[in-house]
């Protein structure tokens, strides 16, 4: 089991989950995606799974509970009326995935810490309940390098096997700060740069999606990318 967290909203979970997800379908594998808790998103409308099937194509999905209102899980519930998560709701519906599939991922709210109920469980709790391995996606830009380094501390506190960190979107120009992160992003996680989607790739047709998974991400996940060629590449942009 697989749980995407990110460094915080907007960074690219959806995007790497999806490219995550297509090239394990696409090497034969059967793939499933738990989005436990889809905030901001009315009933009937497309979430974050919809866009993951879009993207990877014929891959089980599941969502355990909805909210309307874009805040965190914890506050949308609260405000909503409906029942929050609990980490042994998520964990059971992880683990009943994994038993007819051979991944299973977990795409997270926000970051490690954000809560899902009132009792203070958190996506970390998830993922040390289920000893599940975690990959973090982190934004290109200034800032990155704090907020990077934060959410690994929070997974080294906690006892989680953070095995690396993705950059969600990696833009066609690149600012001095993002050639820069390049560098400085495995040192802030204490893991390897495990990839770099190109931004847009979500604009793509299902076949092109999956080219663009394999050249953002790493062998660890079937693709492509070399992240000492990336590096070097940066830094001969500075």
């Amino acid at each position: 089991m697989l749980v995407v967290a990110g460094t915080g909203t907007g960074v690219g979970k959806t995007v790497v989950t999806a490219a995550i997800a297509a090239l394990a379908h696409d090497g034969g594998q059967r793939v499933a995606v738990l989005k436990p808790a889809q905030t901001g998103v009315a009933p009937g409308e497309p979430g974050d799974l919809a866009e993951v099937t879009r993207l990877a194509g014929d891959v089980t999905t599941r969502e355990l509970q909805r909210y309307p209102d874009p805040l965190s899980p914890e506050a949308a519930a609260r405000r909503s009326g409906l029942p929050s998560l609990s980490p042994p709701q998520i964990a059971n519906a992880a683990t009943e995935l994994d038993s007819t599939h051979d991944l299973v991922l977990i795409e997270g709210a926000g970051g490690l810490l954000v809560r899902f109920g009132p009792d203070g469980s958190t996506l970390a709790d998830v993922a040390w309940a289920l000893g599940a391995v975690v990959v973090v996606v982190a934004e290109a830009g200034l800032g990155t390098l704090n907020t990077t380094a934060l959410t690994a501390e929070v997974a080294t506190a906690r006892g989680l096997h953070l095995t690396g960190v993705v950059i969600g979107s990696w833009p066609a120009e690149p600012d001095l700060a993002m050639l820069s992160n390049v560098h400085d992003l495995p040192v802030a996680a204490g893991a390897p740069l495990l990839g770099a989607m190109a931004a847009g790739a979500a604009q793509r047709d299902q076949a092109g999606f999956l080219a663009e998974a394999r050249s953002g991400l790493s062998p660890w996940f079937g693709g492509d990318f070399d992240p000492e060629r990336f590096q070097k590449s940066a830094a001969a942009r500075t």
